[in-house]
């Protein structure tokens, strides 16, 4: 017996993926309502982030 055998013997399994979908479709467009709203001068801050000798506390 097949794999999809197996799926079509569960009832309402052809929700999940329209449940998956919408959740990978809301995610990103949350992510880019984020991005689109966030600071600019917080981004300038990550981006320097790596090069900022004072945050650093590995330094011998």
């Amino acid at each position: 017996m097949k794999f999809i055998n197996y799926l079509e013997s569960i009832a309402g399994v052809s929700i999940f993926p329209m449940i998956s979908l919408t959740i990978f479709f809301a995610f990103f467009i949350g992510l880019l309502i984020y991005v689109a709203k966030v600071n600019k001068q917080h981004i300038i801050e990550l981006e320097n982030l790596p090069f900022d000798d004072k945050n650093d506390k590995n330094n011998f």
